[in-house]
C-alpha cells in the first residue's frame, strides 16, 4: 500500500538523461499533491480541479472512521471539487502541510505515499478545529507533461479538536 523502496531514485546514475527525466516527474508527481492541498487552502477552483484525472477517486472514508463518520467514496474531478469547496468555501480554513513524500514510478502510472497534517478552523468560531495527520495513499497517471491524481485514499493517524464539527 504504501511506497517502501530503500532508495528514491531508480535510474542508473550514469544515466544522466534518464535521472533528470526521474527528477522531473518525481516533481511533478509531487506538485499534484501540492496542487490538492493549496487549492484547497486557497479555496482555488482551478487549481484544485488541476490536481486530479476527470475519473479520480478520493477515499476519506479510513479518515473518517476514527471518528466514526461514514462519508461516501467520491468518484470524478467534479464531484470531487464541489463537494469539498462546497464543504469549506466561507466555512472552514484550512492549511495542509505535505511531508515525507515517497514515490515509485512505473512508466505512465505511479504511486505516492506522503504524510499530510491538515488544520481546519471554523470561521465563525475558530475555536472549533480538527487537526489532522494523515498518511496519503495516491496513484497518479501521466498527464502531457504533468501528473495528475487517479485515486487518492486518505487515513488518520491521530486527530485533535472535533472533526465532526468541521466534516459533519
Amino acid at each position: 500500500m504504501y511506497v517502501t523502496r530503500d532508495r528514491a531514485l531508480t535510474a542508473p546514475a550514469h544515466d544522466t538523461a534518464a535521472v533528470v527525466a526521474e527528477l522531473r516527474d518525481r516533481a511533478e508527481i509531487t506538485d499534484a499533491l501540492h496542487r490538492f492541498a493549496l487549492g484547497q487552502d486557497l479555496k482555488d477552483k482551478d487549481l484544485f480541479a488541476s490536481a486530479f484525472a476527470p475519473d479520480a477517486e478520493l477515499d476519506f472514508r479510513p479518515a473518517a472512521a476514527k471518528w466514526g463518520a461514514e462519508p461516501p467514496l467520491m468518484s470524478g474531478r467534479d464531484t470531487i471539487v464541489t463537494t469539498i469547496l462546497g464543504m469549506f468555501t466561507g466555512r472552514v480554513d484550512t492549511t495542509h502541510q505535505v511531508t515525507n513524500a515517497r514515490i515509485a514510478i512505473d512508466g505512465d502510472t505511479a504511486r505516492l505515499t506522503a504524510l499530510v497534517e491538515a488544520q481546519h478552523l471554523l470561521t465563525a468560531d475558530p475555536a472549533k478545529h480538527a487537526l489532522l495527520k494523515n498518511p496519503y495513499d495516491v496513484d497518479l497517471v501521466r498527464d502531457g507533461d504533468r501528473w495528475v491524481i487517479r485515486r487518492l485514499r486518505i487515513d488518520n493517524t491521530w486527530f485533535t479538536g472535533e472533526p465532526t464539527a468541521i466534516f459533519g
